[in-house]
């Protein structure tokens, strides 16, 4: 099985290539370029690096979101215009579960956390053993008081993870969590890979045209665009 995959979900972007259990090629960057500029060129760069094309691909795969809504939207588009002239399947892979794959070979509970803004983040919950990734809560947005009062109760089993995990840190250091180190800590597209892997295996893909992104939450715009909205409705009352 071979698996292009690609995250463009925050700051970082990255491509990768997986052949059965091993990562062929991955390219990562982490600067202020837009991934306009960079996601394609790395694509063309790990399949040519690995003498490989679309044509030999099994599956593209994707971080769909949550994360930021202009990255998660050039992440599946790029996607989509790949696999489609070849009827590629496709895996819209979360980008919390696929940070999760940072941590296998450890032990505890890995909290993936992307900061969402005005005090809130994007969150789920996963329990890792060894090489076993079991997903303990389902992504949410949700306010980082509120995820301090649960994540409690884990203790020093907490391993942080994501681009909002240092945020989090701040507080959550009190009841002894652990931060994952800068080389684990971000979303990258090998992590993509491997959670696409079991999307493969369990039936879980779907076709170009059903690729869609998830983003949890709606756009600040369309956000304050209700918000306009109902306060118009209210005063015409």
């Amino acid at each position: 099985m071979l698996i292009l995959a690609m995250d463009s979900s925050a700051t970082p972007a990255s491509a990768a290539l997986l052949e059965e259990d091993k990562i062929l090629s991955e390219f990562y960057i982490h600067t202020k370029q837009t991934h306009s500029q960079t996601l394609m060129p790395m694509v063309d760069s790990v399949l040519k690096l690995s003498g490989r094309t679309l044509d030999d691909l099994d599956c593209i795969a994707v971080s769909a979101g949550p994360g930021s809504f202009t990255g998660v939207r050039i992440g599946v588009s790029c996607v989509k215009g790949l696999a489609m002239t070849r009827n590629i399947p496709c895996a819209g892979v979360s980008t919390l579960r696929a940070m999760a794959e940072n941590a296998k070979g450890m032990s505890g509970v890995v909290c993936a956390v992307m900061d969402a803004r005005c005090a809130q983040v994007y969150n789920a919950m996963f329990r890792v053993e060894g090489d076993t990734v079991e997903r303990i809560s389902e992504d949410r947005a949700l306010p980082i008081s509120e995820l301090f009062e649960e994540c409690a109760a884990y203790g020093e089993k907490l391993l942080l993870v994501g681009d909002g995990a240092e945020l989090c840190y701040k507080t959550f250091a009190s009841f002894g969590a652990k931060l994952l180190q800068p080389q684990l800590r971000f979303q990258r597209a090998s992590g993509v890979a491997y959670a696409a892997k079991e999307m493969c295996e369990n039936g879980e893909t779907v076709t170009p045209d059903a690729l869609m992104p998830v983003y949890l939450r709606l756009p600040q715009a369309e956000r304050e665009l209700k918000k306009k909205n109902t306060m118009n409705t209210e005063g015409s009352k």
